[in-house]
């Protein structure tokens, strides 16, 4: 735990060195070259801290830090009060939450994901949105899977529009971040994961697939961009290219609600139980 600056000790404002210096993590460039990211609102710090070693420093508001004192309880890094203007210049929302944390990157090699032998792994291709590439943490991380990857060109996970849209799911699960997609897969594969492939022009059914017992295997699953999908070469590289059934008119389903529903089929397939004969 660390110490709260006394009653009535003067609010850092945005004039404050500490502050300007976390203030430049907003922008991609210094968050890269510092290796550190701005997590935003009680949940996120709440969860941040329950990661040893992540959070470097917070920001607070008096009021935010009354109203979260089991935050301040559990802070192992430097507490600073700051006045209101300074905590909006940390953030992007329009009603900050009253905290602000400074965290180191949490990204680890594809072998940080793989060589715990998961059995449900997400895989983000040249997604471009953050609020996407939050959200499937998020959904990775409600569906039991374990761990994330973001390939290709997809967009920066410390986005403060992705670390928001991750819900505190970026602290639970490890993610990598890869540029050499077809790598990544070949490194599934020798994982021994099934590698499928979300595609709307797919040869296998996911209803089919869950009924036929193909996703109660080891799997990872390829998620696409949000405009083009996969990309063909990508595509080809996986063992199965599986759609989900339209029954309705929907012409097709975006990202994050394609990766929700694949993801929990798979769940569903693996953790039910083995079927019983009759005897």
């Amino acid at each position: 735990m660390t110490s709260l600056p006394a009653e009535g000790s003067p609010l850092l404002t945005t004039r404050s060195g500490r502050v300007r210096t976390a203030r430049r993590l907003v922008r991609r460039a210094a968050r890269a070259e510092h290796r550190l990211f701005l997590a935003e609102g009680p949940q996120a710090v709440r969860e941040a801290l329950s990661v040893p070693g992540c959070v470097r420093e917070v920001f607070a508001t008096p009021d935010g830090t009354r109203a979260r004192p089991e935050l301040q309880a559990l802070a192992d890094a430097p507490w600073h009060l700051v006045d209101e203007a300074a905590l909006a210049s940390l953030t992007e929302t329009v009603q900050p939450q009253g905290v602000v944390a400074v965290c180191r990157f949490l990204d680890v090699p594809l072998g940080g994901v793989l060589e715990p032998a998961p059995r449900l792994v997400a895989v983000g291709v040249d997604v471009r949105d953050p609020g996407n590439a939050g959200t499937l943490v998020r959904c990775a991380d409600a569906a039991g899977a374990g761990g994330v990857v973001l390939a290709g060109s997809s967009v920066d996970p410390y986005n403060g529009k992705a670390v928001r849209a991750s819900a505190g799911s970026l602290f639970h699960l490890p993610l990598a971040v890869e540029a050499g997609t077809l790598r990544v897969v070949e490194g599934l594969r020798r994982a021994g994961l099934t590698v499928l492939a979300a595609a709307g022009g797919g040869e296998v059914d996911l209803d089919d697939a869950a009924d036929d017992g193909l996703l109660t295997a080891p799997t990872a699953w390829l998620f696409g961009n949000e405009a083009h999908g996969l990309a063909g070469d990508v595509a080809a590289a996986a063992d199965h290219r599986v759609r989900i059934p339209l029954h309705g008119r929907a012409e097709s389903l975006n990202l994050a609600t394609a990766s929700a529903v694949c993801l929990y089929a798979s769940a569903r397939a693996q953790r039910r139980p083995p079927s019983q004969g009759l005897g």
